[in-house]
């Protein structure tokens, strides 16, 4: 039973079993550049751990890695460490003597130096190694230890405490189901699975079914046995607890040989078998060589289960395995008795005799009931004196509790009658405050309105005032040029082209104006269809490619199917704008080009050309500058910066997004998204 000693393992280094691989290569990493012995030692113990059920070899020598490192270290903390380490190593190889040896010094260490906590888990250790060699008193007087020391160490028990306390129960549990003493077993395995759910020990059922399942088949109720076995080998594989599998697969196959089921008992030696020998667990090896000799000698194959026996008496013997042993030498007196040879039948009965008086000998019974008695008395005075305080804090807090009801009652009393008061003054001041919110809140919603409403009007003016005088004085100055006949033809034709350039950003600006101001004044209505990118490109090319005296190429690259959910007049307004924009800041012979992609729910429109580019300074300024901001283009062009602050204002009326990518003297792309359907469009 081992439980208490994998508890302690992940305490001690961290963490579940069975990294991945690439953990385990990031620790071996991490070792090979690691210089801090302290460290290194930790990660020693880590990979042991790791590494104890898929290469016991490895894992070893991680272990005697760490131990040499432990003496140059020279420090408690890492002793300890180490001798649980060793201990838990031997155990898996089923040299319960070996082990027996390290867990003594773990207890002697930690009684040094009054860790009270490490040393309540290492006499549960050192109780388990007695038990699993079969000295029942030592086991079961350590055990008790392991109870006393976690139940006197605070107070009140912390968690690990009452954890130690339900493990070393358990244990207490197992040594009497070995000594036959199958009532007191079961009171002690009830009182430990009890304070293990009341702890959330996930691990706690299994190896409660494990043990009542063999409890249940030393007293011969088979079906109860099978029932709670197959229930902890479920639990087992579950939770991946792989040192609990190989026991519950070994009280199986005692089960069904039991049941005379061999062909099932041979199946779970042999499965029991196969974990044992990947970790070279002796202890288990003896005792499926034991097992399989028991099946095959109920078959009636004497010869081949004599073999089995020896072989099991032999590795025994070599591990001081008194129980297992004693078992061995019953069988084979029975053996020879089956063979007629009576002499090697009494030579083996009389060595079962005076091991079985050894073992359980009258003075270590007496010794170990005597200890039981205690045990119960000290639990029972405990339980009195829990009771006795329980009681006495119970006068108490009713004592408080009358004390306290009775100022409630006149507090609740004084409370009404204020409430009562402050209800009817609340009530007329809820209707006054009522009204007052509501007052302002309309004050806001109005005081809002004006505002957006000033500002609308002294953009426009703004644009009015600066824009549109320019080019109507200089359409009148040449009327009245004209009209005095102070020009001639070709100056006048020269100058036609200058005023059908102011003309042609005039009417933009106008047209720019009207539909910001009907935005602005919630008076523009969103009308969107399925409309064709490629079509939309084309009618803004057609309309604006002769209005300006620049040679410049356009190009649309917009493929013919793509298809956009918008109002085809926001479309036609965003790319003339921004074609216009592109016009103005690109050379005489330079390009622009519109492209369109699908990318999601969405449909990105890049105009692009190969103009003079914009600094990173004026592209933030050409969204977020709610006055505009412009600059003269390439051929000294004009502008009011009102076509980007109604292109970003469209587009996300319309369910987009607009930004741009730029590179002083290598050109200019604007990007804006339309939805590919209505139901991605915002409000």
């Amino acid at each position: 039973m081992l439980k208490t000693r994998i508890f302690i393992c992940l305490l001690l280094f961290g963490g579940p079993p069975l990294l991945a691989q690439r953990d385990l290569d990031s620790l071996k990493n991490q070792l090979a550049t690691e210089t801090n012995d302290s460290v290194r030692f930790q990660i020693l113990l880590k990979l042991s751990t790791e590494l104890e059920f898929h290469d016991y070899t490895q894992s070893r020598m991680y272990a005697d890695q760490a131990t040499d490192l432990s003496t140059k270290l020279n420090k408690d903390w890492a002793r300890g460490k180490l001798f649980f380490r060793l201990a838990f190593l031997e155990t898996l190889e089923g040299d319960y003597s070996e082990a027996l040896k390290y867990d003594l010094q773990c207890v002697n260490l930690y009684s040094e130096i009054k860790d009270s906590v490490m040393l309540a888990r290492a006499l549960n250790d050192v109780g388990t190694d007695y038990r699993d060699l079969g000295q029942y008193g030592e086991g079961y007087f350590y055990l008790i230890q392991s109870y006393r020391v976690s139940r006197n160490h605070g107070k009140v028990p912390s968690h690990e405490d009452s954890l130690v306390m339900a493990i070393a129960l358990h244990n207490i549990g197992t040594v009497f189901t070995e000594l036959g003493q199958f009532e007191r077993s079961l009171s002690h395995l009830q009182a430990s699975a009890k304070m293990s759910s009341l702890l959330h020990d996930i691990e706690g059922p299994p190896y409660t079914f494990d043990e009542l399942g063999e409890l249940y088949r030393r007293k011969n109720d088979l079906s109860q046995s099978e029932k709670y076995l197959l229930a902890a080998l479920k639990e087992s594989h579950k939770l991946k607890i792989r040192i609990l599998i190989p026991r519950i697969q070994s009280h199986l196959a005692s089960l069904y040989l039991d049941k005379k089921d061999f062909a099932k008992s041979l199946m779970y030696f042999d499965s029991m078998m196969g974990q044992q020998t990947n970790i070279n667990n002796r202890f288990g090896l003896a005792q499926c060589d034991l097992g399989k000799g028991m099946v095959m000698s109920r078959s009636g194959d004497f010869e081949t289960a004599q073999k089995f026996y020896i072989k099991s008496l032999a590795a025994a013997k070599e591990l001081n395995a008194r129980n297992l042993a004693l078992s061995c030498y019953k069988e084979l007196a029975s053996l020879y008795e089956i063979k007629k040879d009576f002499e090697k039948s009494l030579r083996f009965l009389k060595q079962y005799d005076a091991l079985r008086d050894t073992i359980f000998s009258e003075a270590t019974m007496e010794k170990l009931f005597q200890n039981q008695v205690r045990f119960e008395t000290e639990n029972k005075d405990t339980e009195i004196a829990s009771l006795s305080q329980d009681r006495t804090r119970q006068t108490f807090e009713i004592r408080r509790q009358e004390l306290i009801s009775n100022i409630l009652v006149i507090v609740v009393a004084l409370t009404i009658i204020l409430l009562f008061t402050v209800y009817r003054s609340g009530r007329r001041r809820k209707r006054i405050n009522s009204l007052l919110l509501e007052h302002q809140e309309e004050i806001k919603k109005r005081s809002v309105e004006l505002e957006q409403l000033n500002q609308v009007k002294d953009k426009f003016f703004s644009i009015i005032s600066h824009d549109l005088r320019s080019p109507m004085n200089a359409l009148a100055g040449t009327l009245e040029l004209l009209e005095q006949k102070h020009i001639t033809q070709d100056e006048f034709a020269e100058l036609s082209k200058s005023l059908k350039t102011q003309f042609n950003h005039t009417r933009t600006l106008i047209n720019n104006l009207l539909n910001w101001t009907l935005l602005q004044m919630d008076k523009l209505t969103i009308q969107s269809e399925k409309v064709l990118i490629h079509a939309k490109v084309e009618e803004s090319f057609s309309a604006l490619g002769n209005l300006f005296p620049k040679n410049i190429k356009m190009e649309n690259l917009v493929d013919k199917n793509i298809t956009a959910y918008a109002d085809p007049n926001i479309i036609n307004l965003v790319l003339r704008n921004l074609i216009l924009n592109a016009i103005k800041f690109t050379e005489n012979g330079g390009r622009i080009w519109i492209k369109a992609v699908e990318k999601g729910a969405e449909i990105i429109v890049s105009v692009s050309d190969n103009g003079i580019g914009i600094n990173s300074e004026v592209k933030k300024m050409l969204f977020e500058n709610t006055a505009g901001y412009s600059t003269r283009g390439t051929a000294n062009e004009k502008g009011t910066g009102l076509g980007l602050i109604l292109c970003k204002e469209f587009v996300e009326k319309n369910g987009g997004r607009i930004w741009l990518e730029s590179e002083m003297g290598k050109g200019t792309t604007f990007y804006f998204t339309l939805p590919t359907s209505s139901s991605l469009l915002r409000g």
